[in-house]
């Protein structure tokens, strides 16, 4: 895993882990303005949207996630529920939610840092 990922990188490839679609909708958060000129492409600095989905993935499987962050992640990014829903579902309240994917996700951009 390379590169430092960030909160917002994290939870726009999210959804990538579930649906394997999802990636056709994203765009490379690197990449230039497409009204801008082109200049030549230089291949060390190449797309890494792929090198990203492919991350996402590991660090889904290896990230050190309670089965409580696991389970609001899924809502959240799966299913794409609110928060309120999401505490609906699970029996808590909607802070609690809150609070399980922010540190679910905390933790996995941590993991994808090599924190």
């Amino acid at each position: 895993m390379s590169g430092a990922y960030t909160r917002e990188l994290v939870e726009q490839l999210m959804p990538a882990v579930w649906d394997r679609d999802a990636a056709r909708g994203m765009t490379n958060p690197t990449a230039p303005d497409p009204d801008m000129p082109r200049a030549k492409p230089n291949p060390k600095q190449s797309n890494t949207l792929y090198a990203h989905l492919a991350d996402i993935h590991t660090a889904w499987h290896s990230a050190p996630l309670t089965l409580a962050e696991r389970h609001a992640l899924f809502f959240r990014y799966a299913l794409d529920l609110p928060h309120t829903a999401i505490g609906v579902a699970l029996g808590i309240r909607r802070q609690s939610a809150t609070e399980r994917i922010d540190s679910g996700i905390g933790r996995i951009v941590a993991c994808l840092n090599g924190e």
